[in-house]
């Protein structure tokens, strides 16, 4: 009895410890693609037709000739999103001269809470080269799909209207044609993705 008593225990343990590694996983958000990559995929082909935070509609197409550095997030998002913006601020301040062939999308997968409105409030406290996207839960659903991204919706009773959401944390660079190149995994430093940038420009 107390061998199985012990299997038992083991088992538990180790389901356990795969469901912490998988909540983990599932919050990072990079399962969806890998963050590392480094050249072009024809799976990812970004598309999207959105609203600004100025409230003018836009495409893809409004972009072309910049290099695009694209991120999924919210803004009631408690720490990876401005992490990732704050370091997006620092990347065009390092970028100096050559931020002006540089846009930062931000495209929020919270449509129900992140109006234009809100989206100009939020990023107006990072950098004013930053543009937030939004759009109806359709549109974005075909945004996210087209960089083969990931975001979902959970429940979370200490959360602002009691939800937070799951998402994506790579950033993505998209040529000024308008072709993925790769991501910057999240925590990448500045500086790194500023030298990268530099020797595309």
């Amino acid at each position: 009895m107390t061998t199985v008593r012990s299997i038992l225990w083991v088992a538990v343990a180790v389901a356990l410890a795969v469901f912490i590694w998988l909540n983990v996983w599932l919050d990072s958000g990079q399962h969806a693609i890998d963050d590392s990559s480094n050249g072009p995929t024809s799976a990812v082909s970004p598309t999207f037709s959105l609203t600004d935070q100025l409230g003018n509609f836009v495409t893809e197409q409004a972009y072309r000739g910049e290099w695009l550095l694209v991120f999924f997030g919210f803004t009631n998002c408690p720490d990876i999103c401005p992490t990732t913006l704050a370091e997006l601020a620092q990347v065009m301040e390092g970028l100096g001269t050559n931020a002006e062939s540089v846009t930062p999308l931000f495209i929020s997968i919270d449509p129900s809470r992140d109006r234009p409105k809100t989206m100009a409030e939020y990023l107006a406290a990072f950098h004013s080269t930053i543009v937030g996207l939004t759009g109806t839960a359709a549109q974005i659903s075909a945004a996210v799909g087209s960089f083969k991204a990931y975001f979902e919706k959970r429940p979370l009773a200490s959360a602002p209207d009691g939800y937070t959401m799951g998402h994506t944390s790579a950033v993505y660079l998209i040529s000024p044609t308008g072709v993925f190149v790769r991501t910057y995994s999240y925590g990448t430093p500045a500086e790194e993705i500023v030298t990268d940038l530099q020797q595309r420009l």
